[in-house]
């Protein structure tokens, strides 16, 4: 069963990032369903899916929405970190699709079958059979490499961002050191969103997730009708 878990999140991967990104709520949400009953059938329970701790998990997470937002402000401020939010994939877009990217695409087509599918049903199955150290390790690796594909992407949209992942200058942007990086990152970030969904169920990393994706669409349009850092006060004057 976990192999074919596996198998329906690397389809998955490759028809949301290459072949028809557009159609990813519809994907993601027929992987997610497909994964869901997988777990089911394993005889994992909705507790163990992470489906607990609503009241909590709610409370835990509208902290963490309101951390990244306070985050997001305090690096769009500061020029020496606003480049950061420049990313070629929200500023291309007309303001009707970064609206569908935020509230539709990353809600539906993103976080649902990331949050549901690795922390939900993979982490789930994995605990019940090898215990929570093996869950959280295999899950947040398996997470790392989901992101392969999204890496590249960043590399060419993002080169700040890519540059800070895979820690070296923008100017001298090595594809693979960003892909890299970008894997042990986000392999670290689901090591993080493990230990959220362990202490107060899904809906915290869900609502983490959620936070920091759809935000980073609006805090990339504000930061680019700031001065960047190289254009110091030449850009403020009227």
């Amino acid at each position: 069963m976990l192999l074919r878990s596996i198998a329906v999140l690397t389809a998955a991967n490759i028809l949301n990032n290459k072949i028809a990104p557009r159609l990813g709520p519809l994907t993601s949400a027929v992987a997610t369903a497909a994964l869901v009953a997988m777990a089911r059938k394993s005889g994992v329970s909705w507790k163990e899916l992470g489906f607990e701790h609503g009241g909590r998990g709610a409370v835990a997470g509208g902290a963490l929405v309101a951390a990244v937002a306070a985050v997001y402000t305090a690096g769009v401020a500061m020029p020496r970190t606003r480049p950061l939010f420049h990313d070629d994939r929200a500023l291309s877009l007309s303001r009707a699709r970064v609206l569908e990217e935020a509230l539709l695409q990353v809600p539906l087509g993103t976080v649902l079958l990331e949050e549901v599918g690795f922390r939900g049903a993979l982490y789930g199955m994995l605990r019940r059979r090898h215990g929570t150290v093996a869950a959280t390790a295999v899950s947040s690796a398996l997470f790392g490499v989901w992101h392969v594909l999204p890496a590249i992407d960043m590399a060419r949209a993002n080169p700040a961002l890519g540059a800070l992942t895979a820690g070296e200058s923008p100017g001298h942007l090595d594809t693979a050191r960003v892909v890299a990086g970008s894997v042990v990152s986000t392999g670290a970030a689901g090591v993080l969103f493990c230990e959220l969904r362990r202490h107060r169920g899904l809906l915290t990393p869900v609502m983490l997730h959620l936070a920091t994706n759809s935000l980073g669409y609006a805090f990339a349009r504000i930061a680019a009708k700031l001065p960047g850092p190289d254009r110091g006060d030449a850009d403020t004057k009227v």
